[in-house]
């Protein structure tokens, strides 16, 4: 009898510990937060002209908002020009932008990877985007909406922060098409839909991400998107997109949210010399606080671009917008 008391005694013991770590091991899990990665977007960077002159003399170009990424996880922005020094330029196409890869070291300082999607990255055609793509690299700059071939421009960068894994895939849908990639030969991802609901389930499918971001080059120089950016901009959140980034028309536009999940359709310029009118040199800054369910918030800071294409921020935001 008294090895059996000893038995069950030792039992009710081994229970109650049992227990007991359980119930420590659920509150610990209770007690872990949640990972929130801070994603930052700047709209258009054009390094020609003022900026280029700014390098020249040894000055960062992005020194007047460099603290609006100091602190980021995830550090992004639209390369709106080839970096390349070789190439032909394309026939028949105004304002055409290349700039040397002097350039790239304060790229490098401030971002941690760029899209190349839009109008002007094909400027001095396949050559020098390829030439380009290999500059990047060597920098230590991600990039996405393009690539070598077809394949890759449509092949999401992934960037992992505290476990979390976002996916960035990047289209234009602003002429000219002839700088698309194609099996054979370096260029943008063209935004065709059938073809972009496809990229957004597999970024989800084949490469596991989390979050997905889509970063569109469209629309028109307007203070509002127009109907065919709203009704793409739906269809990639209705995919699985966590939140549409837009630029190209030189100006900010308007921003909605639908299904809970931010589109912002242009955040206008960011380093970009040439413009006269006011309009197209005031643009955003945009933080988005991402966990696995999407964006939580987001942070608009107010950035004024000067003569030299510069741009200079304040130190605070001058739109916050809570999700969740």
């Amino acid at each position: 009898m008294k090895s059996l008391s000893n038995f069950m005694r030792t039992s009710a013991t081994q229970c109650v510990c049992a227990v007991l770590s359980v119930l420590c091991m659920g509150a610990a899990m209770a007690q872990t937060p949640e990972p929130v990665v801070s994603v930052v977007f700047a709209g258009d960077i054009m390094l020609e002209g003022g900026p280029d002159r700014a390098i020249r003399r040894g000055q960062d170009p992005f020194a007047g908002v460099a603290h609006l990424f100091k602190s980021a996880d995830v550090r992004l922005g639209n390369l709106e020009c080839v970096v390349a020094t070789v190439g032909s330029v394309e026939p028949e196409k105004p304002n055409v932008f290349r700039v040397h890869p002097r350039g790239l070291k304060y790229v490098q300082r401030h971002f941690d990877a760029v899209g190349l999607a839009n109008n002007h990255s094909g400027d001095y055609g396949p050559k020098a985007f390829a030439q380009m793509l290999g500059l990047l690299k060597k920098s230590g700059l991600g990039y996405y909406g393009g690539g070598l071939n077809l394949k890759e421009a449509h092949t999401p960068l992934i960037l992992e922060r505290q476990g979390l894994r976002i996916a960035l895939l990047g289209y234009d849908e602003f002429q000219p098409r002839n700088f698309e990639a194609d099996h054979d030969r370096p260029g943008v991802a063209w935004s065709e839909d059938e073809q972009v609901v496809r990229d957004i389930t597999d970024a989800r499918r084949v490469w596991k991400a989390d979050v997905v971001i889509t970063v569109m080059h469209w629309g028109w120089e307007e203070p509002m998107a127009n109907e065919r950016q709203r009704k793409l901009a739906r269809l990639m959140v209705d995919a699985g997109a966590d939140a549409v980034i837009g630029g190209h028309p030189h100006q900010l536009q308007d921003t909605e949210q639908y299904k809970g999940k931010p589109i912002f359709y242009s955040l206008g310029n960011f380093v970009f010399e040439g413009f006269p009118d006011k309009v197209n040199n005031v643009a955003w800054v945009v933080r988005l606080s991402i966990d696995r369910q999407g964006v939580r918030e987001w942070k608009a800071h107010t950035v004024k671009i000067d003569r030299q294409g510069l741009p200079h921020a304040g130190q605070q935001a001058s739109v916050v917008m809570h999700l969740r």
